[in-house]
């Protein structure tokens, strides 16, 4: 089978620079390779006779219609002598340059879809469409490298930068007096959009605490409007301010900025990160993670097939059909790719060799999607291709099926592979959009409903439904995560109770 649309995406940059390669790697596990780019270009052509073209962005993430744009500075920090000085000469080349290349690639992506490119002789372009600008959720990332270091140095901690919301604009290298506010960051520009900072200290954390998409944008939007509704004072540094949204949930039971009855803002002081990685349910969250891991590595799998066009069947005449599929299995964030990985495996584990299985996998909240999974032997005598054919055919059957069994299901995923615990095993994707499903289809599977029936392939389906904690509970803990240090001494020293200190 020709495919041409992956073609490009095989050609993407691994980065220029030592430190734009290290994110690009921090990109691709956290975004994955369809929808993480680094070294963005565009087209000079109708402005001048360059025949090269001009860079735009250190790395772009496109997902639905969320862009996430990053720039990416490695600017040696001065040492005048005079930290005022320095830390404005640092700022400049570091953040804020880096903040007017992210809004001049806003821009220039969204004014100018189709001349994006992925390489520097413009040949290649952007393979996944770019939203529009009514659509687009721009989120703007700057990746500032040299100033942790001096930062510990001049004040301790773990160097990673504060973030007052504050300090806006040129109040970042002059304040009222006259004097900046050295190792703080604030707001750079309100009026062109929130961009975030993240140092060689909080680019780590974040990136490998919130490594799936959803977890990563999600914490983007709430610290954004956390900021713009004035409710944050003051955070001693991004991996302080996630400790704190790690802890709290909504009423929904979604992370969130919660501020407690009685305060109106919020003043996050330096350690609790470093209490929330020590404590037990953390440690144990982490360990349940790492099934999940199988999840990533599935996607990993099917892309890098669609990518080479070794793709065995796909179901579906076109690739765009099938990102749709990948997009659902990628926007899962990490506690459900636990369930998802936990069900799956499961079903392989407990299916005996020459044994067919099916399990439906409900959705934990509205919106989700229905996962079908299938498990077929492969019978001696059946030639491999035909065996790949009649494995396909009978998953999207059961994609069908569901949708008579689930009539409000609107996107059902079926994921098909060989039964037995092997080291080497191929799966297949099926996408099923259900929202336009008909009188007819309803018909058409009831009759494929029956004919497998009458086969004897259907008494061997399964449902599966399960609540799973983010965090664990663990015996030795009698803290609940959910909030957990507040009633403890404030890590800022004064003796108080944390609720009744920096909770304010």
């Amino acid at each position: 089978m020709e495919i041409n649309y992956p073609e490009a995406i095989l050609r993407k940059s691994d980065g220029t620079t030592d430190t734009e390669k290290y994110l690009a790697k921090l990109c691709q596990n956290t975004f994955l390779s369809m929808w993480s780019y680094p070294n963005i270009y565009r087209d000079q052509r109708e402005r001048c006779a360059e025949k090269n073209g001009k860079e735009i962005c250190d790395l772009l993430v496109v997902f639905e219609n969320h862009l996430i744009i990053f720039s990416d500075k490695e600017c040696s920090f001065p040492r005048s002598g005079n930290i005022q000085i320095d830390w404005s000469r640092w700022y400049r080349k570091a953040v804020k340059d880096s903040a007017v290349q992210i809004w001049g690639a806003e821009r220039w992506i969204l004014n100018y879809p189709k001349r994006v490119f992925l390489d520097k002789a413009c040949l290649n372009k952007f393979p996944l469409p770019l939203p529009t600008i009514q659509e687009a959720k721009v989120h703007r990332v700057v990746v500032a490298h040299a100033a942790s270091r001096e930062c510990t140095a001049q004040m301790g901690g773990s160097g990673s930068l504060m973030i007052v919301p504050g300090i806006i604009g040129d109040m970042h290298i002059s304040g009222k007096s006259g004097e900046c506010f050295p190792f703080a960051i604030g707001q750079i520009n309100p009026q062109k959009g929130y961009v975030h900072v993240f140092d060689d200290t909080s680019l780590d954390i974040v990136m490998n605490t919130l490594d799936t998409i959803s977890d990563f944008i999600v914490y983007l939007e709430k610290k954004e409007f956390v900021i713009a509704s004035g409710k944050l004072g003051f955070a001693a540094g991004e991996e302080e301010l996630l400790a704190y949204y790690l802890q709290h949930s909504d009423s929904d039971g979604n992370h969130d900025f919660v501020i407690e009855p009685g305060f109106t803002g919020l003043l996050i002081t330096e350690g609790l990160w470093s209490s929330f990685e020590k404590h037990p349910r953390r440690k144990a969250q982490i360990e349940a993670n790492r099934i999940s891991y199988s999840w990533d590595g599935l996607i990993d799998k099917f892309l890098i097939h669609l990518f080479a066009g070794t793709s065995y069947y796909l179901s579906g005449a076109k690739i765009a059909e099938q990102e749709k599929g990948f997009r659902f299995l990628a926007r899962e964030n990490r506690t459900r790719r636990r369930m998802l990985a936990t069900a799956i495996n499961e079903l392989i584990q407990k299916t005996p060799q020459q044994m067919r299985a099916t399990r439906t996998v409900l959705p934990s909240r509205p919106g989700d999607p229905y996962y079908v999974f299938l498990l077929l032997p492969k019978p001696e005598h059946v030639k491999y291709e035909r065996y790949r054919e009649v494995r396909s055919a009978l998953l999207e059957k059961y994609c069908l099926i569901s949708k008579l069994h689930f009539p409000n299901a609107v996107d059902i995923i079926g994921i098909a592979t060989e039964t037995g615990l092997k080291e080497e095993r191929s799966e297949d994707l099926a996408y099923l959009d259900a929202r336009g499903w008909t009188e007819d289809e309803n018909r058409k599977a009831q009759d494929i409903e029956s004919e497998l029936r009458k086969l004897g392939l259907f008494s061997d389906s399964s449902r599966y439904e399960q609540r799973i904690k983010e965090y664990p509970e663990v015996e030795s803990s009698d803290i609940k995560l959910k909030g957990a240090f507040r009633n403890e001494p404030c890590p800022c020293g004064s003796g108080k109770k944390y609720k009744r200190c920096c909770l304010s």
